[in-house]
């Protein structure tokens, strides 16, 4: 028998039964609801301060800390130091919705995040032998859920805003001169904390699906293709802690952002030392 007929009802016979358990109940028994109620929390608090950090244009910015969510900073109003355009189509506002969707629509369309918020917003699935409010399953096939595939076009994106957050953290190292003190090279506690967030973004991206078959897609014969072959090897590698970077690196641009407007109001004080 083929496994179509495999999978054919049987006439007269007993109806499909429905997604979970007979009857299309849930008949687990362990706490499923916890891990979509902490991806509901989460995510619901990381949209919550994005967005008033989005829309807060003062502190973003302690020379030579720049909030990621404001680079590369493309208006006007940006200050005179990490300014790489000077936009001013809406003088009224935030310099950071100028590229914030570019990062946005790659973690908003990143397979991994698909399979966070479909079960912990959308129930589809909540949680495997768990029933389903849905009655009907269309896929990805309709509006708005047939975006999902830009994916791999804001993954070009990514890699160039993850570029320019690679280059903040090289003018990290660079320290104007204050309070009478020469400026020059120098280490800060803010710098290590740009530099991670740039690395831990660097790996989210790399550690992407859609980064792997770019790099090692649509060949025929790997071994006339040595030096993709050992990006794609590397890539590999990365792919399987994709979910982990994908959650660290969430924190890390939010904790980022934190710390620059915390040392840019004076809340705190930034440790750093000139060589």
């Amino acid at each position: 028998m083929s496994v179509s007929e495999a999978a054919r009802p049987v006439p007269n016979g007993p109806a499909p039964t429905p997604r979970g358990g007979p009857g299309g109940k849930t008949l687990r028994k362990d706490r499923w609801w916890l891990q979509p109620l902490v991806t509901v929390v989460v995510l619901v608090l990381f949209i919550a301060y994005s967005t008033w950090s989005a829309f807060n244009k003062v502190n973003y910015f302690h020379d030579p800390y720049l909030s990621p969510f404001f680079s590369p900073c493309l208006a006007a109003s940006c200050p005179e130091q990490v300014r790489w355009a000077s936009l001013n189509l809406m003088p009224w506002i935030s310099p950071a919705i100028y590229i914030l969707v570019f990062p946005l629509g790659f973690r908003m369309t990143c397979y991994y995040y698909r399979k966070a918020y479909y079960r912990s917003f959308w129930q589809s699935p909540p949680g495997c032998a768990v029933a389903e409010p849905h009655k009907k399953y269309t896929g990805e096939t309709r509006l708005p859920l047939i975006l999902q595939n830009l994916h791999r076009y804001f993954l070009y994106f990514a890699v160039i805003v993850n570029l320019i957050l690679a280059y903040d953290a090289v003018l990290a190292f660079r320290f104007p001169a204050e309070n009478g003190h020469h400026g020059g090279f120098g280490f800060g506690v803010g710098t290590a904390v740009i530099t991670i967030n740039a690395i831990l973004l660097a790996m989210y991206t790399a550690s992407c699906h859609s980064c792997r078959h770019l790099i090692g897609g649509r060949l025929n014969h790997f071994s006339k293709h040595p030096v993709r072959y050992k990006l794609w090897g590397i890539v590999s590698k990365l792919n399987p802690h994709h979910p982990k970077f994908a959650w660290i690196s969430l924190f890390g641009v939010a904790l980022t952002d934190v710390y620059v407007r915390l040392v840019a109001s004076g809340t705190i004080t930034d440790y750093h030392w000139i060589f």
